[in-house]
């Protein structure tokens, strides 16, 4: 025999004008203070050019505070009650409402709006995935708020040394500043949630604080460190490179540590000595010789890198779009110890000709030492003149081709990213101010081609 289950009884709640169901398998708790609402809505400083993203904003209590103050304004909502009345209500306004999962948005979109920032209420279910995709490198976002559980707020801030401090905090701290400005109690919400709130602001980090490093080596030390925390990590990580007890005397500790006694940057020289790396990054040397060519690119001598570019010489380079089997094209961050276009977005590989070298075995070379690529041939897709659009380089344009993760050098490449043409070319023409001179070039180059 069988039997109708009764369904759960969902009690609709009214709520600044609304009828809503909130929804417990999704973490919905209501904003409903109205002087925390336009207080948060003001720290993430959303005047002026700034493109705002909200995800999750349920029945709009902070947006209403954003509305007609950035240059553009993004809704994230999943929930298929609240995405169509958030339409009716700011779609109006200039809003753009997106019904989707915040999780799973593509950011690369955003890179074309310049200063992004994201402000949210993060359901407690899925606001550790939400500010891990958000802020995850690489990524668009300058600037985030987030209102979560005060007890991960308070591990996301917690310093070396005190209470909270973890796993979460160096990984997220390798990357952004995090300030904990305020605890929210449950009173601020409908339904009441039964733990504080607390607000945290994420400011990107300065990469010259920090010396390069392995980030998925860092990852991987960092979690078996933090796997077992009374346990010594000489009893969790692998086998020192030269012994523990040498390791230890170099991060100045003694052999017993624990991993909440290493400050994040003694977590990068941990890592930085697994992979053994041994003396301080140097960046691109002044020293290095080119060979220095006429406006016909006949080579009529050798000058050092320094010599090259203070004095404005013309000189060969190389550019290489490694692209895969969906047409995507990679794009990379350059380095902070870039001597030319730092923390510029750049083509997948590229760089200068050593003395003697030909343009095809360079495009090899950069590929192997900027994203970790074993490439036996490229394809000539393009040849550009010397000019101020390249930054007095005569430049070939190469493509290779690739389907499998990139490994990024991280002397040369922090991180990279895959985009579509379309993606790039819109971004290009928006902000060529994000890229290396010789990449724009490029890459008018190849779509002219392209047709």
């Amino acid at each position: 025999m069988q039997f109708n289950r009764r369904p759960k009884f969902r009690p609709t709640r009214t709520i600044g004008g609304q009828e809503v169901t909130p929804r417990k398998s999704m973490g919905q708790n209501f904003l409903v203070d109205e002087e925390v609402a336009r207080w948060i809505a003001d720290q993430i400083l959303p005047d002026d050019d700034a493109f705002v993203i909200e995800p999750g904003p349920g029945l709009g209590a902070m947006t209403q505070y954003l509305v007609g103050r950035p240059r553009k304004l993004l809704l994230i909502e999943k929930d298929n009650q609240l995405a169509p009345q958030l339409q009716t209500r700011y779609g109006h306004q200039g809003v753009e409402v997106q019904h989707g999962d915040a999780t799973q948005v593509d950011k690369r979109d955003w890179y074309q709006h310049g200063d992004v920032r994201v402000i949210g209420n993060l359901p407690y279910s899925v606001g550790g995935e939400i500010m891990k995709h958000m802020l995850t490198p690489p990524t668009p976002v300058k600037s985030a708020v987030f209102m979560l559980q005060k007890e991960v707020c308070q591990r996301l801030a917690a310093r070396h040394g005190e209470d909270g401090y973890g796993a979460l905090s160096v990984l997220v701290q390798r990357d952004w500043d995090v300030e904990l400005l305020r605890i929210i109690p449950p009173e601020a919400f409908s339904p009441k949630p039964k733990v504080d709130s607390a607000i945290v602001r994420f400011t990107p980090r300065d990469p010259a604080t920090l010396p390069v490093y392995d980030r998925r080596l860092f990852e991987k030390l960092v979690r078996m460190g933090f796997s077992q925390r009374r346990k010594q990590m000489k009893n969790l990580l692998l086998p020192a490179p030269g012994g523990w007890e040498a390791l230890a005397e170099s991060l100045q500790m003694p052999v017993t540590m624990r991993a909440e006694e290493l400050s994040v940057l003694q977590w990068v020289n941990l890592s930085r000595w697994y992979e053994e790396r041994k003396t301080a990054d140097a960046g691109q040397k002044a020293s290095e010789v080119f060979d220095v060519v006429n406006d016909r690119n006949e080579v009529i001598g050798q000058k050092t890198r320094g010599e090259v570019h203070a004095q404005g010489l013309l000189h060969r380079a190389v550019h290489v779009f490694v692209i895969n089997a969906r047409g995507d094209i990679f794009l990379q961050m350059r380095s902070h110890l870039k001597d030319v276009s730092p923390l510029k977005w750049d083509s997948s590989a590229a760089g200068h000709l050593d003395v003697g070298e030909s343009y095809a075995a360079c495009a090899i070379r950069e590929v192997r030492e900027e994203v970790g690529l074993e490439i036996t041939t490229t394809e000539l897709a393009a040849q550009l003149p010397a000019g101020t659009h390249t930054d007095h380089e005569f430049v070939e344009l190469h493509i290779a081709r690739h389907n499998g993760p990139m490994r990024c050098l991280p002397e040369e490449v922090p991180y990279g990213e895959w985009f579509t043409p379309a993606q790039i070319t819109t971004w290009v023409a928006a902000r060529p101010q994000d890229f290396a001179k010789g990449f724009v070039s490029c890459w008018k180059a190849y779509t002219a081609a392209a047709g």
